[in-house]
């Protein structure tokens, strides 16, 4: 459930010229239940989405952006720093991984495929057996099916010992270990630790991969034991499914290009919005009338 309200916005452009438009937008509440089950769980205050309803396509049929957005998060522990844009402004030109996404089969969830899960150089789901991909920023954590999840804590185990062992008793997070020194920091134990893979369908013999780092799957508790920040996505529905949340997408900018109906990603620098360079303002409104 939620209210839709229509409201007349001002935009500046790069040259300081105004512009007016009329746009749509809403917020939901008493939003509950799984994220993938319906639509109005993940709906958002912007609709952030490929519908025509969404903010970004709205902007687009107006010529004001082009039909894209992304986000960026800094990797600062407190939590701070990032931004979210609109259009394709802050894409960098060069370096960015793409790849296709498609709309769930019951819902208009976007998801990506990916053919393979690795910690190291260690397979984590079923071979030859596709699971989707989410990413989302509404989730603070990272969630696997329980067959990828349960093969990567024993693949944790076993390259974590005798320096850590499992701490049943600190309930920050499902899984915790406990190590034989002092922890202040991921910073202090990322380099015991594997990153995680998740492996996409090549293009044009190119791989496509998304890597997770040891310090952005991993979260250090109070007590100072090292822990696993992806849970089971099994147990609340997500038994095919991937969700990337919060915890992995720190330091990466990811954008949404709804046109070409795809998602990408870079590592990057999310302190310092930068733009791309592109055709100057004034031209391309010239441009842009022209072809009105």
């Amino acid at each position: 459930m939620g209210v839709y309200v229509r409201d007349s916005m001002q935009f500046v452009g790069e040259d300081g010229e105004r512009e007016n438009a009329d746009i749509v937008f809403g917020c939901g509440y008493d939003q509950q239940g799984v994220l993938l089950n319906a639509l109005e769980t993940t709906d958002g205050v912007l609709g952030l989405t490929n519908k025509a309803l969404s903010l970004p396509t709205q902007l687009a049929s107006r010529g004001i952006i082009s039909n894209a957005f992304g986000h960026c998060m800094s990797t600062d522990p407190s939590g701070a720093g990032g931004y979210l844009f609109l259009g394709d402004d802050y894409i960098p030109r060069w370096g960015m991984t793409w790849v296709p996404i498609r709309d769930g089969p019951a819902d208009d969830v976007r998801r990506a495929q990916v053919k393979q899960i690795n910690h190291g150089d260690q397979q984590l789901n079923a071979q030859g057996k596709l699971t989707q991909v989410v990413f989302d920023t509404g989730s603070t954590y990272t969630y696997f099916p329980d067959e990828a999840l349960t093969r990567l804590i024993s693949s944790l185990k076993e390259a974590a010992s005798p320096r850590f062992v499992q701490d049943d008793s600190d309930k920050t997070l499902p899984f915790c270990m406990k190590s034989d020194f002092p922890v202040r920091s991921v910073e202090d134990v990322k380099h015991f630790f594997k990153p995680l893979s998740l492996q996409f369908e090549k293009r044009f013999f190119f791989s496509r991969t998304f890597n997770i780092r040891p310090e952005h799957y991993l979260v250090i508790s109070d007590k100072g034991n090292v822990c696993l920040g992806v849970l089971n996505g099994t147990t609340i529905g997500y038994d095919s499914v991937v969700i990337v949340g919060d915890v992995s997408l720190r330091g990466k900018l990811v954008a949404y290009d709804n046109d070409k109906n795809e998602v990408g990603w870079v590592d990057f620098d999310c302190t310092n919005p930068r733009k791309r360079s592109r055709i100057p303002s004034f031209l391309r409104r010239a441009l842009r009338n022209q072809l009105l």
